[in-house]
């Protein structure tokens, strides 16, 4: 409830910002869909997160269905589906708003609706929406991540043990290195997602569980429920940034894809006269 509450004021601060304060952004049925849409966002930058580090720890620990999941076509479709139940689970929150005011006939801006504090439904329904994001990624995550390392560190010692390796000595293994490679990605990306969305925890403790609303309370708990909004959005635009310092592939792709409308602009000035 409180992320909605804050995603509304972060909306229409936008607005403000940006000199649209009255633009059909703000009719009731066009801004309904759009906070829907803000938060599925936030949601499937979440399990975005879960499927990928789902995908690392088949790579690293599953060589038999490695060949099988591991690849592009079955990378679109989880994202896809993921993308698509999403979107369908957040439908819900559409109906949560009503009209802030009525003017010549057109409802205008998005409120809250009473009944989201307590009718049961809603509240079974924001409770539901807690452990699905962010509890539930929370705990595949720290499992997935728990395993990985465990594998990681039982192949080490194996390969190690069956190549003769001593102490002190420099080996290189190009199997190891890949797949270590492979876990600092994902250790960075699962390590972002976890320290952006923690304050978000936090908060949801105080709200849920111990049964304080930050916005009522004191004004540290009220900052801290709009900082936990903060970094919660925040996570969705680390990924990429994290994938352009850790991966050197991707970083090429970036650079060809800068350079591409120069390189095509000398292509047409060098192109012969007829």
């Amino acid at each position: 409830m409180e992320t909605f509450h804050s995603i509304v004021k972060l909306y229409y601060t936008f607005l403000a910002v940006i000199g649209v304060p009255g633009s059909f952004l703000n009719i009731t049925p066009v801004c309904s869909v759009i906070m829907v849409m803000l938060y599925a966002a936030t949601e499937c930058s979440v399990w975005f997160t879960v499927t990928f580090s789902f995908d690392r720890f088949v790579s690293i620990c599953c060589q038999k269905l490695r060949t099988k999941y591991c690849t592009g076509k079955i990378a679109t479709v989880v994202l896809t589906t993921t993308c698509f139940l999403i979107c369908l689970k957040d439908v819900p929150f559409y109906f949560m708003f009503e009209a802030g005011e009525v003017i010549n006939n057109v409802s205008w801006f998005c409120n809250e609706k009473e009944s989201y504090y307590t009718d049961p439904n809603w509240i079974a329904f924001d409770w539901f929406d807690k452990i699905f994001t962010p509890l539930l990624p929370y705990v595949l995550i720290l499992l997935l991540n728990a395993l990985t390392v465990r594998y990681i560190l039982v192949m080490s010692r194996v390969r190690k043990g069956l190549r003769g390796h001593r102490d002190g000595e420099k080996h290189q293994d190009p199997e190891m290195d890949g797949r270590r490679k492979s876990a600092i990605l994902l250790f960075t990306i699962s390590g972002s997602f976890i320290l952006l969305w923690l304050v978000y925890i936090i908060d949801f403790c105080f709200y849920n569980i111990l049964g304080i609303i930050p916005e009522y309370s004191n004004d540290f708990l009220f900052v801290l429920a709009e900082f936990a909004v903060m970094l919660s959005c925040l996570n969705c635009c680390t990924n990429s940034f994290i994938y352009g310092v850790t991966q050197s592939k991707f970083r090429e792709e970036f650079k060809s894809m800068m350079k591409h409308p120069l390189t095509l602009f000398i292509k047409v000035l060098n192109k012969p006269k007829k």
